[in-house]
């Protein structure tokens, strides 16, 4: 057990998903310019995304190291090779891969015994971290990888069922005791919400994470006060909920190399990317992007480059890498279009730099699908953002951002469905595209947008909202260890 002169340790255990796994890294990084020793545990083929930071720390005072345990993709069915959510293309391999996850309990086990650390911060998906946690004598802090608002807005779902009181999928609810009038349709929701088969597997282990959670130490969120304070208030004194805003995380990537080195290997070098965007006018760039596990078709890909080419303004675009990308790229790539765009736009297969792309001053927009790693990112860069929510938290965060915050407008998503999404039309995205780049209104979206930005930045300062709540965060994690001690 740590004395009072011994370095607070901190594990950190992110569900293997790029979404989770990249705020952890940042979580990490953060604690550790605090002064706190802090240990990432994660799984082979996941441990490379890792790496460069745990360098980097060893070059400076950073205390961040990695453990790395076996995922037991076998025992739970599913082939060598896939460690990651990313990487799963059917719900079968889904329900394989979070069967595995429940088998990586005996390993924490041995880890919380060798390690001795003084808190252990694991996702919201490994509810059962909590009793292991516990059995050690270890406080076990959840971390969401959420908003405050979509966190609120689920819980009155829950808990009012307000969807069952309209007959037709696309009759709008509202979702009562929220601080703010927000609708809904059915088909925004997830099925096993909306037909009441209550009792799936994802079900049962969300309903699992929110019994853990009130055993829990409290729950770290990856927001900040100013950005929804109405909503950090409700989810804290009506929830009645023990929580810490730390966000944005990933503002604490400061310099072009950890923008730029931040997730997997780019699939375009930096200095191409910088150059092509420094060559652009300030704010007359559109960037797309919709995260790591959406999978659009090629079908919708192509009403993406059609909409794009009609909407006029400068592009950067990434596309996930499809498995035999050789032979379907030409499927949905419309004719002659790459020579019709020339240097107007730039398409990315696979990773790119993200948070490099968007603090860029020639990015005046971004598509995105609403996650909210890249929410909080467009947040911190101050751009007005096209919404087009896929499936998951999605359609929560898409009403902070058009119905609460006013920095964005909505393509037209109105069906939640697993990893595909609803098909939006060319005309849609043009429409979306031209609103949030060109005119009256896309200037009042982007002051108030800047202004979030500007606040953004200033809450992780010293003497910032998230500063300060991670300063009292640690200080409570200190506190309650020194309980045990005396």
């Amino acid at each position: 057990m740590a004395t009072e002169t011994d370095p607070v340790h901190v594990l950190f255990f992110p569900m293997m998903a790029q979404g989770h796994m990249l705020p952890t890294i940042d979580m990490a990084k953060l604690f550790a310019q605090r002064g706190i020793k802090t240990t990432i545990i994660t799984t082979p083929l996941n441990a490379p995304l890792f790496t460069k930071t745990i360098e980097k720390s060893h070059n400076s005072t950073l205390q961040i190291s990695l453990k790395v345990i076996k995922f037991p993709a076998k025992e739970a069915g599913l082939p060598e090779g896939i460690e990651n959510i990313d990487s799963i293309t059917n719900e079968d391999s889904n329900w394989k891969f979070f069967h595995a996850i429940s088998l990586l309990q005996h390993p924490l086990d041995h880890l919380l015994q060798e390690l001795r650390p003084q808190g252990l911060v694991a996702d919201m998906f490994f509810p059962w971290a909590t009793d292991i946690a516990s059995k050690h004598g270890i406080p076990r802090i959840s971390f969401h990888g959420t908003s405050f608002f979509a966190a609120c807005a689920m819980d009155s779902l829950a808990r009012h069922q307000p969807h069952k009181n309209v007959s037709s999928e696309t009759d709008p609810f509202v979702l009562p005791g929220l601080p703010d009038r927000i609708e809904l349709v059915k088909s925004q929701i997830p099925d096993s919400v909306r037909d009441g088969s209550q009792d799936d597997d994802f079900t049962k282990l969300q309903r699992s994470a929110k019994e853990a959670e009130k055993r829990s130490f409290g729950i770290l969120v990856n927001s900040f006060y100013e950005l929804e304070p109405a909503y950090a208030d409700h989810y804290r004194n009506v929830l009645g909920k023990k929580a810490w805003h730390i966000g944005p995380v990933s503002l604490c990537n400061k310099n072009i190399e950890d923008k730029s080195q931040r997730g997997k290997t780019s699939s375009i070098d930096e200095h191409t990317c910088l150059k092509w965007l420094n060559s652009k006018k300030p704010n007359s760039v559109v960037y797309l992007c919709f995260g790591t596990t959406s999978n659009f078709s090629a079908s919708q890909l192509h009403e993406i480059a059609m909409g794009l080419e009609a909407a006029e303004q400068e592009f950067i675009w990434v596309v996930k890498k499809q498995k035999g990308e050789e032979d379907e790229k030409e499927d949905w790539v419309p004719e002659g279009f790459e020579k019709r765009i020339g240097n107007k736009g730039l398409i990315v297969t696979g990773w790119a730099p993200q948070v490099l792309i968007l603090d860029h001053e020639s990015v005046g927009g971004f598509v995105t699908h609403c996650g909210w790693n890249s929410v909080l990112e467009g947040i911190s860069a101050g751009l007005p953002m096209v919404t087009w929510p896929v499936f998951a938290d999605q359609f929560y965060n898409e009403k902070l951002i058009t119905d609460v915050l006013r920095i964005g407008v909505g393509v037209g998503a109105r069906k939640w469905v697993m990893m595909v999404g609803d098909f939006v039309k060319r005309e849609q995205i043009e429409k979306a595209v031209k609103e949030i780049m060109i005119g009256e209104k896309a200037e009042q979206i982007r002051s108030r947008a800047n202004k979030l930005g500007e606040m953004a930045r200033k809450a992780v300062e010293e003497g910032g909202s998230s500063y300060s709540d991670l300063s009292n965060f640690i200080e409570e994690l200190k506190g309650s260890q020194l309980r045990k001690q005396h």
